[in-house]
């Protein structure tokens, strides 16, 4: 009998051990204190300025074109010195404009440089600081499972208390606050459209067609890929930063579209955002327009065709990754080229300002490429996440074969937008590019930007004149470099240089104070190593 009392004692004592273990590791993480709040003064604000007539209607408007690749690494092209890879269209974008060497995205990574982009505002201003996410993961037992089950390719969840909660999650998106170039030039008489990746949120609010933009043909995820998988040759990345591609498939976000209609695309999709281009310029030639391509190549998925793939394997290219890698930069030079013809078919070349660009640096962790000699890439605030490719041409207007070497940004793109247009900024907020034109006609020879910041979480980075400042609170790390003599990076000259560390920390603290914090968490961090020493970058 007492032996049946103390199994019985033992049985209660497991029950209570193993109840309170899975409350502790199933219990929701989720919380509604992350809500995002609409900022209702200034949507108002917003509407009042769309709804006002232009201030002049006599101004030049030439057809405006944004050429974005996702995930280029800058020394990937022929025109930054790479000797492999074959672009001939982008490297007569170049000959025919002006070659940028000191380029800059406003963010290391897809969605926030993104909206940097298309406001022509630090996205820190409104929130927009992390990079969306669809899923958190909600108790610990899925941060247990999920960091000791998959290779996590150095990614690192953070070891949150509290994660948003679906509704939470369904706001995360440009805000609505915020007018895009698409907003303002559609004001200014101009017909929108975009062809490509959205990534700016996928709730109806965010969708292409209510900022600004007339038609969209694309997708509003962070990737798509090819269904066919038949037609091409495919390598698929370890890791879930590569995984949950291959999963989601186009499903959900990652649909491709016409407006608001799903459809079905047969055709290897970088040549139908190039057809779908075309057709574009070619409905809107007799009217002014404003076309935003943000292609999906070469992000992953890693799918190429064949005949692409072959010829790099010709070339001696045994890494499959990189065959492929190259082979959509090389299917992406082939649409840049087509639009670009397309242009100068219809007659519109000097009434026609192309601008191209990555997103951000290339992403190391496919292994396709390193962005060398340049340090770091995607995900981090070192060259190679943050110093891209950009070309600028407008025949007529900015002389051909030009090399700047001043550092500009991507905010500059909607400044110079809105200049060239005649276009009216409202007063109530406050903008950060400048109008390019003037530096490339001589008329202003002085550089476009005395400082360049960036923040992302934990990391935050300045570049003034040649001098750059990386800081990683996470990781106590204060890094400084001249550009003009270590471009790479390789020479922390911190310890040696106390008054210019506190002057640069000076001016961060400066520009920070018109930021506000994150509207949303990130997921983590993501691992980097330099010289064996740990830095993490927020994500």
């Amino acid at each position: 009998m007492a032996l049946t009392v103390r199994k019985r004692v033992v049985l209660f004592s497991s029950l209570i051990i193993i109840s309170s273990a899975a409350a502790y590791l199933f219990w929701p993480l989720t919380s509604d204190e992350f809500d995002i709040i609409p900022d209702k003064k200034a949507i108002a604000e917003k509407q009042k300025f769309l709804e006002e007539k232009p201030a002049t209607t006599d101004h030049e408007k030439p057809n405006i074109i944004v050429l974005v690749a996702d995930d280029l690494g800058k020394t990937d092209l022929p025109l930054y010195g790479n000797k492999v890879v074959e672009t001939p269209n982008i490297n007569a974008l170049g000959r025919e404009g002006a070659v940028f060497n000191e380029a800059y995205v406003s963010a290391p990574i897809c969605s926030p440089s993104r909206a940097g982009l298309l406001t022509g505002r630090y996205q820190q201003r409104f929130g927009y600081e992390l990079q969306p996410v669809n899923r958190y993961l909600n108790n610990r037992f899925l941060k247990l499972i999920v960091n000791n089950t998959f290779d996590l390719q150095e990614l690192e969840f953070e070891d949150m208390k509290k994660v948003p909660d679906q509704a939470a999650i369904a706001k995360q998106g440009l805000p609505v606050q915020e007018i895009t170039i698409a907003d303002l030039l559609k004001k200014n008489g101009y017909q929108t459209g975009i062809i490509g990746k959205w990534h700016q949120g996928y709730s109806e609010e965010f969708l292409p067609l209510k900022r600004g933009f007339d038609y969209h043909y694309g997708f509003y995820e962070a990737f798509s890929w090819f269904a066919d998988t038949s037609k091409t040759i495919n390598s698929r990345n370890t890791g879930v930063m590569d995984s949950h591609i291959w999963e989601q498939g186009n499903s959900g976000p990652a649909q491709k579209r016409r407006n608001n209609d799903v459809i079905q695309v047969d055709e290897f999709y970088t040549n139908a955002l190039a057809r779908e281009a075309k057709q574009f310029i070619e409905k809107n030639k007799k009217k002014p327009f404003f076309l935003y391509v943000p292609f999906n190549a070469p992000h992953t998925p890693f799918q190429a065709l064949t005949r692409d793939v072959n010829k790099y394997k010709a070339k001696g290219v045994t890494d499959l990754n990189k065959a492929i890698y190259y082979s959509l930069i090389t299917g992406l030079d082939s649409a840049v080229g087509q639009i670009h013809d397309q242009v100068k078919v219809l007659g519109l070349e000097e009434n026609t300002l192309i601008f191209f660009l990555s997103d951000n640096g290339g992403a190391t962790y496919t292994k396709a490429t390193d962005n060398a000699p340049l340090r770091g890439g995607k995900m981090s605030l070192y060259e190679g996440g943050i110093n891209v490719p950009f070309v600028v041409k407008w025949k007529g207007k900015i002389n051909p074969g030009q090399i700047v070497n001043s550092p500009v940004s991507s905010l500059d793109i909607f400044a110079t937008a809105a200049a060239v247009t005649g276009s009216t900024l409202p007063a109530s907020r406050s903008y950060d590019g400048v109008n390019l034109i003037p530096y490339l006609n001589e008329t202003n020879k002085t550089s476009p930007h005395q400082s360049l910041y960036w923040r992302s979480g934990v990391n935050r980075a300045i570049r003034k004149g040649d001098w750059k400042l990386v800081l990683n609170a996470k990781d106590n790390l204060t890094l400084l470099f001249n550009l003009k003599d270590d471009k790479s990076e390789l020479k922390n000259l911190a310890q040696g240089n106390p008054a210019k560390v506190t002057e640069l920390k000076t001016d961060l603290a400066v520009w920070e104070k018109n930021l506000i914090k994150p509207l949303w968490p990130g997921t983590g961090y993501y691992k980097n190593y330099f010289d064996g020493k740990l830095d993490r970058f927020s994500l």
